[in-house]
């Protein structure tokens, strides 16, 4: 135990953030460089080395958290950071992007401020870093196996690296120009600055995993093809088909998918770009969509020099403190969350619905129509008299994602069966109803966070050891039927 009374003398205390009128005018991360070194040691002292650590369930990684938070505590980088990378690849990546089902799971937080867990990880990990202690591991020898891993983002990178170290030769195709996936274009420079997905695909590239950029598979090169290339193929394709908004209006130009918006201002920071092609710089934005996909439009917004910003969500505005009773601990619950991005301005209106846009004599949208909605028998049903209008001279829709691909052909011509839900059926080795081809991400899961992708990877990459050796000492996390701890 790192500290018997750490969590009685030390309060919570979490990084710094740059001020907002620093941060609004550069891309990069809002954090202040170095501000959580100086604190991390009391923080992790703060862990109480629970007889059932429960922040092991939250977490789907199963990270080893009393352990490092130990390690942390007594400065011991190295150790921390082994024990860190025992369950987890990229801990730079969950560190900043994850929610921490973790931290709403920890002993502690059951009448305290939990654990600060997601700032100790990225401590431990930008140390370890720093130090020369994230190495290549490369495999001793090679099993003359072969796998295709399709699709760049976390789960897809979790498999390749994983089969890597294993033995087999893998090749990750990416249908974009640069491997990420949506760590790359999907998330914004100011949540995770891309030098930090750069030097882990360097690690994976020495360890002996190879890049194929450009390619599509369904378009590029066919399924039945690429399948015949390679012993073993995993889909990590993500749930990337946008949940669209068929209201009157639609049509009008201005209106945008999230993930037609927000590559664009990523390509700018990769140099593609001297200026987005679609931007919000004096210009009325209405962001539709109130998770963490609209608040990185929002803050992206803000950036652009946008004339207002107002984020619009359907749902109720969430509850500051979680319910003893309809969100009980260790449940990861929703609360009200106020991100880096709704701290640098704009609007949120919630329990409202659009029900049109308006536009103006050149088809340019103009105005966005909604009106108030409340719940009645259990339906949200729109509230007479409170229909009203606002500016919406840039719209952008982060409804969520309701599946996987269909219209590149890659579900069809791998001959793919699909669950109730619409993502692609596997079974409890991740495996599809194809031979040889397995599903990791919210490909299979559907729409998730990062940390159930990564587990998804490090899983799937077992089953597929055991189809291609008849055995695995990889590591699995978790099953495929495995779900968060959510009331």
């Amino acid at each position: 135990m790192a500290d018997p009374k750490g969590f009685l003398n030390h309060g919570r205390e979490v990084a710094k953030s740059r001020p907002v009128e620093e941060r609004v005018k550069d891309w990069n991360e809002v954090y202040v460089p170095g501000s959580l070194l100086p604190i991390i040691s009391k923080q992790a002292s703060r862990c109480m080395d629970c007889g059932i650590p429960f922040c092991h369930n939250g977490c789907p990684l199963g990270n080893l958290i009393p352990e490092w938070n130990d390690y942390a505590y007594r400065e011991d980088w190295g150790a921390a950071s082994e024990r860190l990378h025992a369950t987890n690849n990229f801990p730079e990546f969950t560190g900043r992007l994850c929610p921490a089902p973790c931290e709403s799971a920890c002993v502690l937080g059951i009448n305290q401020p939990p654990v600060t867990i997601k700032n100790v990880e990225v401590s431990i990990i930008d140390k370890a870093w720093e130090t020369g202690d994230v190495a290549p591991q490369i495999p001793e020898r090679l099993s003359g196996k072969t796998v295709a891993v399709i699709g760049s983002g976390p789960a897809g990178l979790a498999a390749a690296q994983q089969l890597t170290r294993a033995g087999h030769t893998v090749a990750v195709y990416e249908r974009a120009d640069r491997i990420g996936g949506l760590l790359r274009y999907g998330i914004p420079e100011f949540k995770m600055e891309k030098r930090h997905i750069n030097r882990r695909i360097e690690q994976m590239r020495a360890e002996g995993t190879r890049f194929r950029t450009g390619i599509e598979i369904g378009r590029d090169l066919k399924a039945t093809d690429l399948k015949k290339r390679y012993d073993a193929v995993v889909l990590a394709v993500g749930a990337t088909t946008a949940r669209d908004l068929p209201v009157p209006g639609r049509e009008l130009k201005g209106i945008y998918q999230a993930m037609e918006y927000l590559p664009l201002a990523n390509k700018v920071q990769e140099g593609d770009f001297v200026a987005p092609p679609i931007s919000a710089e004096g210009k009325h934005v209405v962001v539709i969509g109130g998770g963490d996909t609209g608040a990185d439009c929002v803050g992206t917004a803000h950036r652009q020099g946008a004339a207002s910003v107002t984020q619009l969500e359907i749902m109720p505005r969430p509850n500051d403190e979680r319910h003893p009773i309809n969100q009980p601990w260790p449940t990861f619950p929703m609360l009200y969350k106020v991100t880096s991005a709704h701290e640098e301005g704009g609007e949120r209106v919630y329990s409202v619905s659009t029900t049109h846009f308006e536009g103006d004599e050149d088809g340019n949208v103009q105005w966005l129509h909604l009106t108030e909605v409340e719940f009645i028998d259990g339906r949200l049903t729109p509230k007479p008299g409170t229909e009203r209008k606002i500016p919406a001279q840039l719209v952008t829709l982060a409804m969520g994602f309701t599946g996987t691909d269909r219209e590149n052909g890659l579900v069809e011509q791998f001959g793919l069966e699909l669950d109730e839900r619409g993502n692609i059926a596997r079974d409890a080795d991740f495996q599809t109803n194809v031979p040889g081809v397995f599903v990791a991400g919210d490909a299979g899961r559907g729409q998730s966070l990062i940390v159930w992708a990564i587990a998804e990877g490090r899983s799937a990459a077992r089953g597929v050891d055991r189809h291609l050796t008849g055995a695995s000492e990889l590591p699995a996390p978790i099953r495929p039927t495995d779900r968060a701890l959510m009331v």
